[in-house]
């Protein structure tokens, strides 16, 4: 079992560190449509740099962990509870040595375990089999692209599309509306796996599974694969683009199942998965413990494919200003500012994500925030022999969950730039208006990048909250974004909106009778 859990802890390694094959040749095709100087061409540009650099540094690719998810398939004779106990070992020294964040929270009391274990987590699926050999599968999906999975119940009425019935032509409406849906909230471009029929969460069970198929296969299932050929293309003519900065490429991966229902049920779930498309497999020897071989492997890649992580990664290029700014800032400085600028900041910057959010609508900040700039990241941090803090990952969160707080923050405190991914909703763009600030889009999983712009760790506050959630304050350099949401009421997030329905709406005639 000593083997066994080893095995497991290089499993959670290489899925937190290192894209499979099959990935990595998605996103080089993504990048190789983009057109140059775009958005889009330059966030899949530092995309591919990102998997290069955590390959490297064996450090996570994303610094969200989100929800560790082991499928297993096992001999009747193997063990599963002594199993499930090592899986959890593991988990516990891959937090301890940074390959993965802290992420466990209690729903009740807010606390943070501290080593990615709690009440139902990690989730781990045993299934038995007849081989001699058991499969591991693990997937890590984060957060930002977990909010974004969505459950249809047919028949419905669907923005830009109509009634939706249930049919297969229902089915192609719903999957189309939630790639809309996900806008760049998910990390786009991204991957979607699609469960249609089951209950509520056998539904959703189901699209997760699809998940862990390669992105290179073919649906057994002739309609089922002349479906996902057709959301294939025509989900990426919506323009939503990498991070959600318009482009041509907005999906990657797109893979459909089917089961039985009741009849008076009929549901279509769609798991939506970011660009980090975190998801290794192995077998393993059941008698030594030991892995046989790893399952994502290039034989899943066409063999005239160029792999993303020898694909030549320099900076790309973006038309437009770039403008350095030291922090503090000033509101004469936003003020000049308009979307599509490239923003690089050097100086003092400062982590917040809910919990701080919540915090500091009714109290106090710690430190002077006037002028300043909060970044909605949670690191993955980690203490040396001397006892000072390094910074492992640090890309960006998800901002739209801070939509109730944020407006309000930057009054109360005169902040002048917010870090996130994703962009925010009409509050956060009337107090950038009315108060003097600017909403810069980081590039979403960019884990690695942006933690080599962190130069040096000055403190922390609110560690009670757990280290993803505390308030951390970052010494940084040359750290670049995009301006999305300016203090002139403009926003890149609300234009890509509208222009993504409309060519959604172009979609709403039927396709397949």
């Amino acid at each position: 079992m000593q083997s066994f859990k080893d095995s497991i802890l290089k499993l959670i390694t290489e899925t937190s560190t290192n894209l499979p094959p099959d990935v990595r040749y998605a996103i080089q095709e993504a990048r190789l449509r983009e057109d140059a100087g775009t958005r889009s061409a330059l966030a899949l540009g530092t995309i591919t740099d990102n998997i290069k650099r955590a390959e490297e540094n064996v450090s996570p690719i994303c610094q969200d962990t989100g929800m560790l998810t082991f499928k297993i398939k096992a001999p009747v004779d193997a063990n599963q509870i002594e199993m499930a106990k090592q899986i959890r070992q593991a988990v516990k020294e891959a937090t301890q040595l940074g390959k993965l964040r802290p992420n466990s929270v209690d729903s009740l009391t807010g606390e943070n375990s501290g080593d990615n274990l709690g009440e139902g987590v990690p989730v781990i699926h045993f299934e038995q089999w007849e081989n001699d050999y058991i499969d591991v599968r693990l997937i890590l999906k984060g957060g930002g692209c977990e909010n974004k999975n969505i459950q249809y119940s047919l028949p419905c009425e669907l923005e830009g599309l109509g009634r939706a019935g249930r049919d297969l032509d229902g089915i192609r409406k719903c999957i189309l509306h939630a790639v809309y849906q996900a806008q760049g909230q998910g990390c786009s471009a991204g991957f979607i796996g699609v469960g249609i029929g089951g209950d509520r969460t056998t539904g959703y069970e189901l699209a997760k599974k699809q998940l862990f198929r390669s992105v290179t296969d073919t649906n057994p299932n002739p309609d089922l694969a002349r479906l996902e050929e057709y959301i294939m293309e025509k989900a990426n003519t919506l323009s939503i683009g990498t991070m959600g900065f318009g482009g041509n490429t907005t999906l990657l991966g797109c893979k459909i199942g089917s089961m039985h229902r009741i009849p008076a049920s009929f549901y279509v779930s769609v798991a939506y998965n970011c660009w980090a498309f975190r998801r290794q497999g192995v077998t393993i020897d059941p008698e030594t413990g030991a892995i046989r071989d790893w399952i994502y492997t290039d034989d899943a890649v066409p063999a005239d494919a160029k792999d993303a992580s020898v694909v030549e990664t320099a900076e790309e290029k973006l038309g437009g200003r770039q403008v350095v700014l030291t922090t503090p800032i000033t509101e004469e400085q936003i003020r000049d500012l308009k979307v599509g600028d490239i923003v690089v900041i050097n100086g003092l910057i400062h982590t917040g994500r809910d919990a701080l959010h919540k915090h500091l609508m009714d109290h106090d900040s710690p430190v002077d925030l006037n002028g300043g700039v909060i970044y909605h990241c949670g690191p993955v941090m980690l203490k040396d022999a001397d006892g000072k803090w390094n910074v492992k990952a640090a890309g960006p969160t998800t901002s739209i969950r801070e939509e109730p707080y944020q407006g309000d923050i930057i009054k109360k405190f005169g902040i002048r730039a917010v870090i996130g991914k994703g962009g925010m909703g009409a509050k956060t763009l009337a107090a950038l208006k009315e108060h003097g600030a600017v909403y810069l889009n980081a590039i979403g999983g960019a884990a690695q990048y942006y933690a080599e712009c962190i130069e040096n760790v000055d403190g922390v506050d609110f560690m009670e909250f757990g280290i993803p959630e505390a308030m951390w304050h970052l010494q940084v350099k040359d750290f670049a974004a995009i301006v999305t949401m300016d203090a002139h009421g403009n926003s890149l997030h609300a234009d890509v909106e509208k222009t993504s329905l409309d060519k959604l709406a172009e979609l709403k005639e039927p396709v397949f009778k």
